[in-house]
């Protein structure tokens, strides 16, 4: 394997396409969607970047909406990434043949291995919620596996 492939992460943006996020995201070989995308063509515009994969959230009920399954499971770079939207709603034992769990919901970063897989959460990159960041994250997948990284955008 070549160069590491550098995939964006973005959930909880209810309708909101930060421009921060935006500049965060660009140059990313790809991106995963953690849900409550929200109306307003976000998948569109965030597919002006790169490729986009996108699961809906527990707010993402309209017509829309319809195209996006509920979990997706996603090849890149010889790794294997597990995409929801709620964690708690995980239907799979990710251990011994998922690289990545990719999930939002919370609000709440999270960037911690279990058992040998990652568990990746950017936080939301939407409406702020409480005292919680606003953030993308980055997955960087190498020969060396998956590494997550939290990226608290400057607002």
């Amino acid at each position: 394997m070549g160069a590491d492939l550098i995939v964006g992460v973005i959930s909880d943006t209810h309708g909101l396409l930060r421009p921060e996020a935006v500049s965060a995201l660009r140059g990313c070989d790809l991106i995963l969607h953690a849900g409550d995308i929200g109306p307003g063509g976000i998948v569109q515009q965030l597919a002006q970047l790169a490729p986009v994969h996108g699961v809906r959230g527990n707010v993402d009920r309209d017509e829309w909406a319809q195209t996006h399954p509920i979990t997706e499971v996603i090849e890149i770079g010889g790794r294997w990434i597990y995409l929801i939207h709620n964690i708690a709603e995980i239907d799979i034992d990710p251990r011994g043949g998922f690289d990545a769990v990719v999930f939002g919901h919370s609000h709440q970063p999270c960037n911690e291995y279990r058992d040998g897989v990652l568990y990746f959460n950017p936080g939301s990159a939407g409406p702020r919620r409480f005292k919680l960041p606003v953030a993308v994250g980055r997955l960087r997948i190498g020969a060396d596996g998956v590494s997550g990284e939290v990226i608290k955008l400057a607002l």
